[in-house]
């Protein structure tokens, strides 16, 4: 939740700091699940877990995204794609990466750009409710799309 201030509305600069932090809320946490998923919980502190972490980009979160949230993925993903999707829930999550990453693009980039503390709220509750929705989701389905995230095809 949001604090209100006595100093008047929130300054552009916390705003977008705070959009572009919801962002990497999301971002970060699915590298972690990758990370933990492909290499282990156990060993965060091993180089290949720091190497999985970081393989995951921006744009392949965009892309691997863009493809789960199609009706027929295209033909480079088709393969790996269960015939029926990853479920809604897998594409609900996609889509918040979507979302919050595109506000996170105005945010940090586009200076004539305006926010209110509603645009902040609404990019705090889309990435929790993303989160918490992936923890939800059938195992297999979060492991391909993890596994999307790690090894695009190509």
């Amino acid at each position: 939740m949001l604090r209100s201030s006595s100093a008047g509305p929130p300054r552009q600069a916390d705003l977008r700091r705070a959009l572009s932090s919801a962002y990497y809320a999301l971002f970060h946490f699915l590298l972690t699940e990758a990370a933990d998923e492909f290499v282990g919980v156990n060993r965060r502190g091993a180089k290949q877990y720091t190497l999985a972490y970081r393989s995951i980009d921006h744009r392949t979160l965009r892309d691997v995204s863009v493809e789960v949230r199609k009706s027929t993925p295209s033909s480079k993903y088709r393969a790996y794609v269960p015939a029926d999707g990853l479920g809604s829930v897998i594409k609900d999550v996609a889509f918040g990466a979507i979302e919050l990453q595109q506000t996170r693009n105005s945010a940090d980039y586009d200076p004539a750009a305006r926010f209110d503390r509603a645009d902040v709220q609404f990019a705090l509750d889309t990435a929790r409710r993303s989160t918490g929705s992936f923890r939800s989701a059938d195992r297999e389905l979060r492991r391909t799309f993890l596994a999307l995230l790690l090894f695009p095809p190509r």
